[in-house]
């Protein structure tokens, strides 16, 4: 593993990122032995520095769960970040362009527990039990480091390349609708760009969180009641300019919208 004095340094680096809205050279390139062991250490560094300056965690993103996705990125198995207060928008936001780099959208399902979900052996099941209700949610992705040749330990030191989050549409209680049917229609200034089924993500989206609540098991956590959980995205991301407008089509779950200026 990377020395704590590196690992606090590169926490540092994607700090001041983030800060300069800059982009650093990839980890990997400079440290090819770094793990993802070493990524998460790094993601809990900043983490606990932007706790420690007042940002309040409200859930997790799981990332990468969708053949789409990790067709799209080069990385083969899901990673999860943080989201804290600060970042989550109500559908028709309007978005400072500036505060992201690399800005792109996701399309997802959000999941909001209303019970605390723990592994080693967490199931679809226990996370239906413990959901108090889902809803539709864009992602909207943030990338500090260099996106050309970057691996699975680049994107979970950078937070799993979470910037914001837009959630409304209909919440819906699990026992309403065949989550894995949610289908979306993802626009971009009146354009459809991507489309995608639910079902992309690990054949059911509760299965990501299952997924996340065993790996946090491994670290000694669990997920609380009344988290917020970004499933992960059953589309590509679709790239954003300043002055575009996104409006996603959940059907029967309602309508997404938000513009970036």
């Amino acid at each position: 593993m990377l020395d704590p004095e590196v690992i606090a340094q590169l926490a540092d680096e994607l700090a001041e990122a983030d800060r300069t809205k800059s982009v650093i050279p990839r980890i990997t390139a400079r440290f090819p032995d770094a793990t993802i062991e070493d990524s998460y250490a790094i993601q809990g560094v900043w983490r606990d520095t932007m706790l420690a300056s007042g940002r309040r965690l409200v859930g997790r993103k799981i990332g990468l769960t969708s053949k789409a996705m990790q067709q799209a990125t080069g990385i083969s198995e899901p990673d999860y970040g943080v989201m804290f207060d600060d970042t989550v928008y109500d559908t028709g936001a309007v978005i400072e362009y500036d505060r992201f780099s690399n800005v792109r959208i996701e399309v997802e399902l959000a999941f909001v527990l209303n019970r605390p979900l723990e592994g080693p052996h967490c199931t679809l099941f226990d996370v239906l039990r413990a959901t108090e209700y889902v809803t539709p949610a864009l992602e909207v992705l943030n990338s500090h480091i260099e996106l050309e040749g970057r691996t699975i330990v680049d994107t979970i030191s950078d937070n799993a390349a979470y910037g914001a989050m837009v959630i409304g549409g209909i919440p819906m209680r699990p026992d309403q609708i065949d989550l894995r049917w949610v289908a979306a229609m993802l626009y971009r200034n009146e354009q459809i760009e991507e489309t995608g089924v639910a079902a992309g993500v690990l054949n059911h989206p509760a299965t990501g969180v299952a997924w996340l609540a065993n790996k946090f098991h491994q670290h000694g956590a669990r997920l609380e009641a009344g988290e917020i959980i970004l499933a992960g995205s059953f589309t590509r991301p679709m790239w954003v300019q300043r002055g575009d407008s996104v409006l996603c089509d959940y059907g029967k779950m309602g309508t997404l919208t938000c513009r970036f200026a």
